[in-house]
């Protein structure tokens, strides 16, 4: 069984330490997801793994033929190359057969009478045959379609940051290594691409170590998660479910815990426990093993609740409202006469598919992009905070404390208290002796959460939220879960990711494209399961229409024939149903392959090899039938 094993592991960026002689080892078929706060050198660990950087102490041990493929959160992409250039550009051999392959196909789209290239492809063809390359190559092209990506000869340099992203993704994919590296893989990849990534990495045979952001997303593949915390690394058994379990009895065994801090994961812990409940794909397992923490948990005295609670400005009865509005970039339509009327407590996700015009629809909420037709209103107290993806204006050369300070010193909290900038800071993870820590050295995560807290510190009464998980770890995330769930104002949140949907919104804006929204109550896995529901309706309904206006077969004239026609024609009707039902069988299984690259393959090939004999059966009907009837 081929593992890798590191020890010892030290490394220090600038002043900071970020781990200290840390130990562990990954063996074959082990899903690790790596948690920690942005800034704990979670990306760095993935980098001195993958061999890209190198530790100041410590070494990493593994087979002479151990192959790792990582894929980085900011990945580099040369902009000059192809879609399937980029993907095949790597030193794994078959990719480079692969590439060399799809050169010569581009070479004989030019010269197609050169005997010379004719002659190469037929070598090269020789070693695809050898080395597999074949279902590499149409997996390669599946992996992109599933990620998004359908213009293969598309220079990268036109592609957007999430498409580059998601080439680069499907690059490590291909490679079939010992073991998968992936750095934040969920972002910029709707909810259809990131169930295929979960059924995928299912399947894959190799060990994989992952940072993700996207909760759902690791607790369904993983077996084994590692915690960063204060430069010490924590092995866990399980995936984040389990962990969370692990965590919370960890911390109540450490005098030295904050007791927010134990609560703050009591909390997340009680609230994927509810939705193993709701969500039917939990298995009854997994529900006991949270009724066993519960029985272990009930002696122990509740800790105080993380109030992070900040006071908000007054808001009024109006908040903003659209009136047939219409909006287009270019020939893109984003909105169409559309209507919108967002109420005080209004707890909105606006979902769909990359390019639809969801962060179009926020920044118009926000004022920062204005209709082509239509009025947009928007309440006289409505105050208005605003955390997007784009770079924000911040000073690197400030101390984090001094920044803070510009918003206020002193934020009132909902119960009337007053808080400290320094407070605030300590309360989303920022310890106090790094208060005074230039903001040029933090982490790009870091910084996201500076940001974040420097938004809230304004007391506002509507909160526009753009993908906010693609850039904070997950216990920034629950703090900011645990901060909304007590904001008496709006929130309307762009989203990818389901878990915090599932948390934060209670109504959904479906942007479906061409200036098309559609709209649900209620929250994202319920919105995934109505659809679920509609689209087998929709099967269902489609597969007996089709019943209903299928043709009968043919009642063959049977003849007088020669001994051995005879017998061909009395048993050839029951061949041709033979291999009808057959092909409708196969087409029925095709549906249900998902990701089963090597499933579908196999039944393409047999449903290829049945319409071949399906032909040839229809043929010689007819040669029969023609002789019968003379």
């Amino acid at each position: 069984m081929k593992s890798i094993s590191i020890e010892n592991l030290t490394k220090t960026y600038g002043e900071k330490e970020l781990f200290q002689s840390i130990s562990f080892a990954i063996s074959e078929k082990e899903r690790v997801g790596l948690i920690g706060i942005n800034g704990t050198g979670k990306s760095s660990l993935l980098k001195i793994v993958a061999g890209i950087d190198l530790p100041d102490e410590g070494e990493i041990i593994a087979p002479k033929e151990y192959r790792i493929a990582y894929s980085a959160q900011s990945p580099e992409v040369n902009p000059e190359l192809s879609v399937l250039e980029q993907v095949y550009e790597s030193d794994a051999p078959v990719l480079a057969v692969i590439k060399e392959y799809e050169e010569l196909l581009f070479q004989l789209n030019t010269e197609p009478e050169n005997a010379s290239l004719h002659e190469t492809l037929f070598a090269v063809q020789k070693k695809m045959d050898a080395m597999n390359g074949w279902d590499i190559h149409t997996n390669t092209k599946t992996i992109l379609t599933k990620l998004g990506i359908e213009n293969f000869d598309k220079k990268v340099g036109e592609l957007s940051g999430g498409q580059k992203k998601r080439i680069a993704l499907a690059q490590v994919l291909i490679q079939n290594p010992d073991l998968l590296i992936l750095d934040e893989p969920t972002n910029h990849l709707d909810f259809e691409a990131v169930k295929w990534l979960e059924d995928y990495l299912g399947r894959f045979n190799g060990a994989l170590l992952l940072v993700t952001h996207d909760r759902y997303f690791l607790d369904a593949v993983t077996n084994r998660m590692f915690e960063l915390d204060g430069g010490s690394l924590y092995s866990y058994k399980g995936n984040y479910s389990e962990f969370l379990q692990a965590k919370a009895i960890r911390e109540e065994n450490e005098a030295a815990t904050i007791d927010k801090q134990k609560n703050l994961f009591r909390r997340e812990l009680e609230w994927i426990r509810r939705g193993a409940k709701a969500r039917s794909t939990k298995q009854k397992a997994r529900i006991q093993r949270f009724d066993q923490l519960d029985e272990k948990l009930s002696s122990v005295k509740s800790a105080e609740k993380l109030d992070i609670s900040l006071k908000g400005s007054r808001l009024g009865k109006q908040v903003f409202e659209l009136v047939d509005a219409s909006k287009k970039f270019n020939d893109i339509t984003i909105l169409k006469s559309f209507h919108l009327l967002v109420k005080p407590g209004d707890r909105i996700g606006i979902i769909g598919k990359n390019g639809a015009g969801k962060s179009t629809l926020l920044n118009i909420l926000a004022g920062k992009t204005s209709l082509d037709s239509g009025e947009y209103i928007m309440g006289q107290t409505v105050k208005v905070a605003y955390y997007t993806q784009e770079n924000y204006e911040m000073d690197l050369s400030k101390r984090m404390i001094e920044y803070l300070k510009e918003t206020a010193e002193v934020i009132h909290t909902s119960d009337g208290k007053t808080i400290s900038a320094a407070q605030m800071l300590e309360r989303f993870l920022f310890p106090m002796h790094t208060h005074g820590t230039i903001i040029g050295k933090l982490s790009g995560g870091e910084r996201r959460r500076l940001y974040l807290l420097k938004i809230l510190m304004g007391e506002p009464n509507v909160l526009l939220l753009d993908e906010p998980t693609n850039d904070l770890d997950t216990q920034t995330l629950m703090v900011l879960e645990d901060y909304l769930e007590d904001f008496a104002g709006v929130v309307i949140t762009v989203s990818h990711d389901r878990y915090f949907l599932d948390k934060v919104a209670e109504q959904l804006l479906i942007v479906i494209g061409n200036g098309i929204i559609d709209s649900f109550y209620g929250n994202y896995s319920e919105f995934l399961d109505a659809e679920k529901r509609k689209e087998q309706t929709e099967i269902e309904k489609a597969k007996k229409e089709k019943h209903n206006v299928a043709p009968s077969a043919p009642k063959r004239k049977k003849a007088k024939l020669s001994f051995n026609e005879q017998r061909e024609w009395a048993a050839i009707d029951g061949d041709i149903e033979k291999v009808e039902s057959r092909i409708a069988e196969i087409e029925k299984e095709m549906e249900t392959t998902g990701s089963d690259f090597e499933k579908a393959n196999n039944l393409l090939k047999e449903a290829e090899e049945l319409n071949e004999r399906l032909e040839y059966l229809i043929e010689r009907w007819s040669y029969l039938s023609e002789i019968a009837e003379k």
